[in-house]
């Protein structure tokens, strides 16, 4: 049965209020988010849109409907059900799914409305396009290559080919650099060579046909050869898709041999490495994002009661299942970060302010400070904590800072319910008053467990460190909003990789109960490994670093001399699949014309090695060697390197390449 639209009219007229009020009130906890416009989808759309990955429209393509596939198997066997979907773009689209209960709908109104602002405010959005309007540029690069499979004059199933030989490649780009539409690199050194040889057969005044029987491409090749090897990018270029665009050639399976790109094919190379672009910056921050949404949903519906009482059960089994899901859980992992942050900034803030008590000192801190009468002296006032229509009066004797006086007058006047929307008469400040993360039951604890090492790194580079009489006064001048500020600071410049690699602490694992496992040769199982923050730090930026997929990077356009392609791989501990990377090079090779090569690092470990470690009950010790693959279009060859030859692409260390320091304006 097809879906009513009248019906989805119905939904969207009842939704309004909600959306609505969902904006207000994230403005008002201080999110900036896009204008967002909500569509409601059936269950298909839904599962359809999910596999154009948030869009209406994509290019004619045999992965959509792969995709399509996976969502309703997931949807009908997995349990999973698809609540919501939002694309980045301004303003970003959101679609609700009708089927949803309306508690389901609100939840997924305030996930959303974070998410629009995680996308207008974080910078990794905005490397791609200052005005974006990605879902016009998707349906235009649609529009463009459905008619190059329409065109008579061009084979369809060499279009589809010809995508799958750039999606293969669509996470070889250079994520932390600005987008460059026609990615321009270096000098066009092989087309210097082409221009000077043509040069030369123009001055001899020979005819087409003695040119095309005596000046063969072989003859031509063999020239290229006897010159000085030259060697170029001067440095490795990650960006391997713009480098083919610059360099590189279709083969021409019927003549055998290299030729330049038809137009259409350099046109589909542009559409599809800008789509790759675009959709990086999720890829780059799925934690953070997630977890962003995750947080301020669960602020929103629960600690501000934008579900009523009667929808709340059905919210707090939707949010246990989202938060509740096997395996590595961005929405969980991401929410329990950000909720780290804010209480660490929220603890230094109040342990910088005792530490500036006169007889308070990082030695002495925990046997002098009673921590139980600072958190009930951090509490918030009685008439902002149980703020209704019974407490007006009360509501405004508070500071300025704490109250819109405007909007208190009309809900005095009764224009808005304050006891259904309490939020509707408070700042930014009351509200980060109202919700000091400090004193929240889950959370009292926090500040007591401040460590010895923490404080002596703050109390010895304090200089004022006798500014108040008394702990009274030091509370007094407490910033409550310093933690979801701090919060705002971080969600503008990092991404998934710097946002775990600095604020993942030995604190933040044990308190959640992190560990790393691994499989263990010895015992042919898994087993944990470590509960150290730093190997969970490294085994979950082993997942995030280049979105988890192998980094590789352009070391020669013009490898031995012979205009073949050596790409490297750049090893951090974790081999190649090395079927997977054959099959890879093949798609390459159709897109450089030229044999290519990829040089990586093995680990290989001996029978032997294996039965001793088993006696011993060790892992036992893998060698690494170098290995170059080369794919010359007919078949695959593997030789070993030696080490000075992969020393370049080796890591000392686990190598993530992405100190904030590096890449951050």
């Amino acid at each position: 049965m097809s879906f009513d639209r009248y019906e989805a009219r119905r939904i969207a007229a009842e939704l309004q209020g909600p959306v609505d009020d969902a904006n207000e009130l994230a403005e008002r906890l201080g999110l900036e988010p896009y204008p967002v416009n909500y569509w409601i989808v059936d269950y298909d759309e839904m599962n359809e849109l999910i596999a154009y990955d948030g869009f209406q429209r994509r290019y004619p393509h045999w992965r959509w409907g792969m995709k399509y596939d996976k969502q309703q198997k997931q949807g009908r066997y997995g349990g999973g059900k698809a609540f919501e979907i939002v694309n980045n773009d301004n303003p970003s689209h959101a679609f609700l799914q009708e089927s949803n209960d309306l508690a389901d709908q609100k939840a997924v109104i305030t996930h959303v409305e974070a998410h629009a602002d995680f996308f207008a405010n974080n910078e990794w959005f905005g490397m791609f396009a200052d005005d974006l309007d990605a879902a016009a540029m998707l349906e235009r690069h649609a529009r463009n290559i459905s008619e190059y499979m329409q065109d008579p004059d061009i084979d369809r199933a060499e279009v589809e080919r010809w995508i799958d030989n750039l999606l293969s490649l669509e996470d070889n780009i250079d994520q932390h650099q600005v987008f460059d539409p026609r990615g321009t690199l270096g000098d066009d050194i092989e087309g210097d060579t082409d221009d000077k040889l043509s040069e030369q057969l123009d001055e001899l005044d020979v005819s087409d046909e003695v040119r095309e029987e005596v000046f063969s491409d072989e003859w031509l090749e063999r020239q290229n050869e006897d010159e000085d090897g030259v060697s170029f990018p001067d440095v490795p270029e990650k960006d391997v898709l713009a480098f083919l665009r610059k360099h590189g050639k279709q083969y021409d399976g019927e003549a055998e041999k290299a030729a330049e790109m038809e137009p259409w094919q350099r046109d589909v190379l542009d559409m599809l490495r800008a789509e790759a672009y675009y959709f990086a910056a999720q890829k780059m921050t799925k934690v953070m994002n997630e977890g962003w949404a995750a947080y301020w949903e669960s602020m929103m519906m629960g600690e501000e009661a934008f579900a009523t009482a009667d929808e709340f059960i059905s919210y707090a089994d939707h949010q246990a299942r989202v938060l509740g899901s096997p395996g590595l859980n961005p929405y969980k992992l991401g929410k329990e970060l950000w909720e780290y942050i804010e209480n660490t900034t929220n603890r230094r803030e109040v342990v910088e302010k005792l530490l500036r008590v006169d007889g308070i000192t990082w030695r002495n801190f925990t046997d002098t400070v009673d921590f139980e009468r600072v958190l009930s002296a951090l509490e918030p006032p009685e008439a902002l904590d149980r703020l209704s229509s019974d407490t007006l009066d009360e509501v405004a004797e508070l500071p300025d800072e704490f109250v819109d006086r405007e909007a208190l007058e009309n809900a005095r006047d009764g224009e808005i319910d304050v006891d259904r929307y309490p939020w509707k008469v408070l700042t930014y400040e009351g509200l980060a008053r109202r919700h000091y993360s400090l004193v929240k039951p889950q959370y009292r604890g926090f500040l007591a467990s401040v460590g010895q090492s923490d404080l002596e790194r703050i109390g010895r580079y304090m200089f004022d460190d006798a500014v108040y009489d008394d702990v009274e006064a030091a509370l007094d001048d407490i910033d409550f909003n310093r933690g979801w500020d701090r919060m705002r600071e971080i969600r503008e410049s990092h991404n998934d990789v710097t946002f775990l690699d600095e604020f993942l602490t030995q604190e933040f694992v044990d308190e959640n109960e992190y560990f790393t496992y691994e499989y263990s040769q010895a015992a042919g199982q898994n087993r944990v490994a470590s509960t150290e923050y730093e190997d969970v730090k490294k085994k979950l930026l082993l997942q995030f670093t280049n979105f988890g997929k192998p980094t590789i990077g352009v070391y020669d356009g013009n490898y031995n001399n012979r205009n073949e392609l050596l790409l490297g791989h750049h090893y951090n501990g974790v081999m190649l699949d090395i079927q997977q990377a054959k099959r890879t090079l093949e798609r390459v090779f159709e897109l450089w014309g030229r044999p290519v090569n990829l040089m990586t690092i093995v680990k290989e470990v001996d029978e032997h090695d294996i039965e001793v470690a088993k006696r011993r009950d060790k892992e036992p010790d893998p060698e690494e060697r170098g290995k170059l693959i080369r794919y010359d279009g007919e078949e695959h060859t593997i030789e070993d390197l030696s080490w000075e030859e992969v020393e370049d692409i080796a890591a000392s260390d686990v190598d993530y390449d992405t100190k904030p320091d590096e890449w951050l304006a």
